[in-house]
């Protein structure tokens, strides 16, 4: 069986398209291959699903470490196969998803596959999220961005886990590093971190809007409190019922972060 070739879409960053696609995971989950030329060895980002053609392809790759974006199933769940197939270590924020390794810190420099790696803490997706800066790839490097950035639509706050608070201070944080090549977790990539970062910033802002206005006429119609369904019924009207409960759980987080801005 010839090796299953993986998508290179820079000088160090390549990836396999793990089976798994859906209305939240897109084409299915990004598991990214990380290399410098001529390195004989790699590090893979996100194992993704525990499917064996998925993982044999990824521990094909000569696995140095293995690292994780955050604890969603569709990231983490391939974690024991492939640490089996490789006995590549294992890290990530939370030290339930660690292997033989210890937990990953914010700022944190890596250095493995010929290559170097930042960490960077980018907390509002979860609580537990991270980014990694490759500084050396390409002229503005590039970063790879879990579900905190996506490459297409726009993403879930899994409250309570997941806050707005801790996602518009990650959105700054990214937006101070450099204009990285944007490396996701699901879909295309992106060619300005910048740009797509103030796009996602907009896109709150306009969603804590359309929230204000919706809370206001619901109060206007009812003496009962707003619920968080009857808010989604008018900001989120025509979602897909597939995703009808990701909506739901990103009202939520708003929601609080309202709550909490009024109080302050």
């Amino acid at each position: 069986m010839s090796k299953q070739q993986a998508t290179v879409v820079s000088e160090q960053a390549a990836f396999h398209l793990a089976p798994n696609p859906g209305p939240m995971s897109l084409e299915g989950t990004n598991s990214w291959i990380l290399r410098a030329p001529g390195s004989e060895h790699a590090i893979v980002v996100d194992p993704g699903p525990d499917d064996a053609g998925h993982l044999g392809a990824l521990a094909a790759e000569s696995v140095e470490l293995i690292l994780i974006t955050h604890r969603h199933h569709d990231h983490t769940e391939g974690i024991d196969t492939l640490h089996r197939l490789t006995g590549a270590p294992v890290r990530a924020a939370l030290p339930e998803h660690c292997r033989e390794a210890g937990v990953l810190v914010d700022g944190e420099e890596i250095h493995a596959a010929g290559l170097r790696l930042r960490v960077l803490a980018t907390p509002g997706h979860t609580s537990d999220s991270l980014g990694f800066l490759l500084p050396d790839d390409g002229a503005n490097g590039s970063m790879l961005t879990g579900d905190t950035i996506l490459g297409r639509g726009t993403t879930i706050l899994d409250a309570p886990d997941g806050t707005l608070g801790d996602y518009l201070s990650s959105l700054d944080k990214l937006e101070a590093g450099p204009d990285a090549l944007v490396l996701p977790a699901h879909g295309p990539v992106l060619g300005s971190l910048h740009g797509i970062v103030r796009e996602y910033r907009a896109h709150r802002l306009e969603r804590l809007a359309q929230i204000r206005a919706a809370l206001a006429q619901i109060r206007a119609d009812s003496a009962v409190a707003p619920t968080i369904a009857q808010v989604t019924d008018v900001v989120y009207a025509d979602v897909d019922p597939r995703v009808r409960r990701a909506a739901e759980i990103s009202v939520a987080a708003q929601l609080r972060y309202l709550e909490e801005s009024e109080a302050s």
